[in-house]
C-alpha cells in the first residue's frame, strides 16, 4: 500500500517521495507524515487519496502497475488544480509546530485535568 500512496506523493509533489518528504519535514522514526501536516496540506492530500480511491473503483482498475498509474495521476490533478487556483504548493507549506498526534495527547491532558478539578468540587 505504501508504493501506491508513494506514487501519489510523486504527483501531488512535484517527484518528492514519502521519503523525500518525510526528511523535509525533519519528522522523527516511524512519525506519520499525514499527523505533521498544515490543514491546507493535509486537506490537498485528504482529497488526493478520496479522489484516488473513487477512481480505482470506478474504474475497477486491476494490476499494481496500472493502480499506480492512477495514485500518481491523480496526485497531478490535484497539484495542478493547486497550481491553477494560485495556490501554496504542497512542498512549500509549512510543517506545524506540533503534529496532530502531540495536539491530541495535549487536548486528553487538558480533559484529565478538568475533570480532576470537577471531582474535587463534588
Amino acid at each position: 500500500m505504501a508504493e501506491f500512496h508513494n506514487a501519489g506523493y510523486r504527483g501531488l509533489y512535484n517527484g518528492e517521495t514519502a521519503d523525500d518528504i518525510f526528511k523535509r519535514k525533519k519528522l522523527r522514526y516511524r512519525e506519520d507524515i499525514l499527523d505533521n501536516m498544515n490543514e491546507d496540506e493535509l486537506v490537498a492530500n485528504l482529497f488526493r487519496i478520496n479522489q484516488t480511491k473513487q477512481r480505482l473503483i470506478r474504474d475497477n482498475v486491476k494490476g499494481e502497475d496500472n493502480v499506480r498509474a492512477v495514485h500518481y495521476e491523480v496526485g497531478k490533478k490535484v497539484r495542478k488544480a493547486i497550481q491553477d487556483i494560485g495556490g501554496m504548493m504542497p512542498e512549500e507549506m509549512p510543517t506545524p509546530k506540533k503534529s496532530l498526534k502531540e495536539l491530541e495527547r495535549e487536548k486528553k491532558q487538558l480533559e484529565n485535568r478538568e475533570q480532576e478539578k470537577l471531582e474535587e468540587i463534588k
